[in-house]
């Protein structure tokens, strides 16, 4: 399969009264929440993962502009012909997942360019972004200063001091009304909510400290959803939801694979995991570097410990279906039986892992680097990753058949599959 290096930045809404209260309030123009027949596109299945395989998942974590690295993944797996069943995503990977969903396959790789390059400081920066460390700065106390035009802009009260009355909407550094604006342009929520390829952003309630999963399976989404999925606090002000206040999923919950093993039914799947925090990191000798190390444990969700333990789990839920099998058919019968085999499943998931490299000279403040080389380099790196998988296909072959988690792990030139 023959790749080639990407062109990084080349150049409806919901009905739902609530939304339309939110886009007038934020200046949305009322023709993003006109509801359009959406148009199926006919699906036709790639070559490199066989049908037999189950659904593919794309599962994206969140991390601001670390988000260019999912877009460059993405990218190689759409010039491969695979689109994605079922997209899950938090904070920017919510958004990268709603650009993905809400349009059709032919028209995604164009809004995702069009979001990431609204995204981006101005050309200029490319050439002070050259200097070692002094251009980086700049960049990130730029957005610091002044926001991103197209995301989110100073929210000038909130500086007047911590404990100025500001509302339970707007007690928030930014205000993001710019973000809906962008969303509602990029987005065809009419599609999104079609049934096409399902959607899932994560988002923390304020109120209960509990994780919630907004799934157009169940619910028809719209922009409060995916804005909510990315309301970091205190940055960005919670949004409101069915009378609920909701946070970041990222607070909770950075990486939500998990909701793949806890859906039902389980089907089959190959999840395309895309991680950005970097779980694995050498000890700290400085403060900067201690601030730098703290996010990336915090952000990275204890993605080790949680794909183990989903592992483990999986694997006795194939225990409990083969003891099932074992017993004679008269007891199988039995509804105690039956409750209990009832917790069996056989479902096999391969779940690849990509993990974004650090880039050189990058800190804390990673997150916010929305310079022109941060966004292409990240971008280029994630197409480079997924593209060398695909050749690779680690899903190919055969396994232990009571191994219904199989984990391909994407690592420096290499893939590990632990079976």
């Amino acid at each position: 399969m023959k790749h080639v290096k990407p062109d990084v930045l080349k150049g409806g809404g919901s009905s739902d009264e609530a939304l339309r209260a939110e886009l007038e309030r934020t200046g949305t123009p009322s023709s993003a929440i006109t509801e359009r027949p959406v148009p199926r596109t006919p699906r036709t299945r790639p070559r490199h993962i066989p049908e037999e395989l189950g659904q593919i998942v794309l599962v994206l974590q969140g991390g601001g502009a670390l988000g260019a690295y999912q877009v460059g993944a993405y990218q190689a797996l759409h010039e491969a012909g695979i689109e994605p069943d079922w997209v899950i995503g938090t904070s920017i990977g919510a958004i990268n997942a709603s650009l993905i969903a809400g349009n059709a396959p032919e028209d995604r790789m164009a809004r995702l360019r069009e979001f990431w390059s609204r995204m981006q400081h101005s050309p200029w920066m490319e050439l002070l972004g050259a200097w070692p460390f002094v251009g980086p700065l700049a960049c990130n106390l730029m957005t610091v200063a002044h926001g991103i035009p197209a995301f989110f802009r100073p929210n000038m009260p909130a500086f007047l001091g911590p404990h100025v009355p500001l509302g339970t909407d707007a007690a928030a550094y930014y205000d993001t009304a710019p973000l809906a604006t962008t969303l509602s342009e990029l987005v065809d929520f009419g599609r999104l909510n079609g049934g096409e390829t399902r959607l899932m952003v994560g988002a923390a309630n304020v109120r209960t400290s509990e994780m919630r999963y907004f799934d157009s399976r169940d619910m028809r989404l719209d922009i409060r959803h995916v804005m909510a999925s990315g309301a970091l606090p205190p940055a960005f002000p919670a949004v409101r939801i069915d009378g609920d206040l909701y946070w970041d999923g990222g607070i909770l919950s950075n990486t939500p694979v998990e909701a793949v093993f806890d859906d039902n039914p389980r089907r089959n799947s190959v999840v395309f995991a895309v991680h950005i925090w970097n779980p694995q990191g050498s000890e700290p000798e400085t403060i900067w570097q201690v601030m730098s190390r703290q996010k990336d444990i915090q952000y990275s969700s204890r993605a080790i410990s949680h794909i183990a333990r989903q592992k483990q789990i999986h694997r006795l839920r194939h225990v409990i279906a083969e003891l099932e099998r074992r017993l004679p058919e008269a007891e199988r019968r039995s509804p105690a039986i039956r409750e209990l085999a009832s917790y069996g499943c056989l479902t096999r998931m391969h779940v690849v892992r990509l993990l974004a490299p650090p880039l050189d000279g990058e800190d804390h403040t990673k997150d916010i680097d929305f310079s022109p080389a941060g966004i292409r380099k990240r971008w280029e790196s994630g197409y480079a990753d997924a593209s060398r998988v695909l050749e690779l296909a680690p899903w190919s072959g055969d396994f232990d058949p009571v191994e219904g988690f199989v984990l391909h792990e994407a690592g420096p030139g290499v893939m590990i599959t632990a079976a």
